[in-house]
């Protein structure tokens, strides 16, 4: 007896049925690309983070150019006038004015520029000088390690803000540049040791043990083939580190050990007004508000940019 579905002129059940689909991607979902789109896309998703980047995106162009803001935020004639000094906030001057009798919220936005200045380049010194030594340090190994690591647990036992007053006590008139050199010297030990752990885990992969074999010499094989891989995490990691020494620095400043008088900063505002805030709050507030926004916008900055990078906290 003869099947149904094989007999003429019967179709098959596998002609009638429609091969099984695909199915559907979920919408607002791309198919990944690399690393660092993946990365881009989940930080543009964060609303957190284009307000944060907004915030410093606004500090860096009142640092950078700080008249048209004065010019459209505050009547600022560009006198000080002490029959006007510690007088509160009006409509003409939203800030007020300081102890000297200058427009109070012209000078906060001038006392950007130190702050922001000592803060990025502090970051991008001790950045060059980690990634250096951690790339020794790891590729070599040896007496290379073994020395850089002991200097590197030497300054890693040094407390930064204690560390630094010390020296800078120790030398009285110092201004911008050598409060940056000092800080830069205080501040590379912890990406230099994520440097060497992402150098020694890379100086043994496929690729690099390739052009090893093509003849490729140890001054390439650093720069063309294991920093690139490696200095992601190094990145953010200084990402992270931007607003810790923005507010180090404005801690120096309070302290009276860091930026001197005629100098501009949020610290040395705030040192100033230490002793009339429970008169002139106005003093203190402004220019804690403004360094309390910009460190907490490079951390959640640098928070985000971490998390974005690593897949386990994805």
């Amino acid at each position: 007896m003869t099947d149904l579905d094989d007999s003429p002129g019967t179709p098959r059940v596998d002609d009638v049925l429609p091969p099984p689909a695909a199915p559907p991607e979920p919408r607002g979902r791309k198919a990944s690309g690399s690393l660092s789109s993946d990365a881009w896309r989940e930080l543009r998703s964060r609303p957190l983070v284009a307000l944060c980047a907004g915030v410093v995106l606004l500090i860096v162009l009142m640092a950078a150019v700080p008249r048209p803001f004065i010019a459209l935020l505050t009547h600022d004639s560009g006198r000080c006038e002490l029959a006007d000094s510690r007088v509160g906030p009006s409509l003409d001057h939203p800030f007020g004015f300081d102890l000297q009798g200058c427009d109070y919220l012209a000078q906060v936005v001038r006392g950007s520029r130190p702050s922001l200045l000592i803060g990025l380049a502090v970051t991008c010194g001790a950045l060059l000088l980690s990634v250096l030594l951690g790339l020794l340090a790891g590729f070599y190994g040896g007496w290379v390690d073994s020395l850089l690591s002991r200097v590197t647990d030497v300054f890693f036992g040094l407390p930064f803000v204690l560390g630094a007053t010390v020296i800078l006590v120790a030398f009285p008139s110092h201004g911008l540049g050598a409060m940056t050199l000092v800080l830069v010297g205080l501040g590379w030990t912890t990406m230099t040791r994520v440097m060497r752990a992402q150098v020694i885990a890379l100086k043994d992969a496929d690729y690099v043990h390739a052009a090893r074999s093509t003849g490729a010499g140890p001054l390439r094989l650093m720069v063309r083939h294991i920093l690139p891989n490696a200095v992601t995490p190094v990145v953010v990691v200084a990402m992270l580190n931007i607003g810790n020494v923005i507010s180090g620095e404005a801690t120096l400043d309070f302290l009276g050990v860091g930026l001197q008088y005629p100098a501009l900063s949020w610290g040395l505002q705030l040192n100033a007004a230490q002793s009339y805030f429970l008169d002139f709050p106005h003093l203190l507030l402004f220019p804690a508000l403004f360094l309390s926004a910009t460190v907490l916008s490079f951390i959640l900055i640098g928070d985000a940019v971490r998390d974005a990078y690593d897949p386990k906290l994805r």
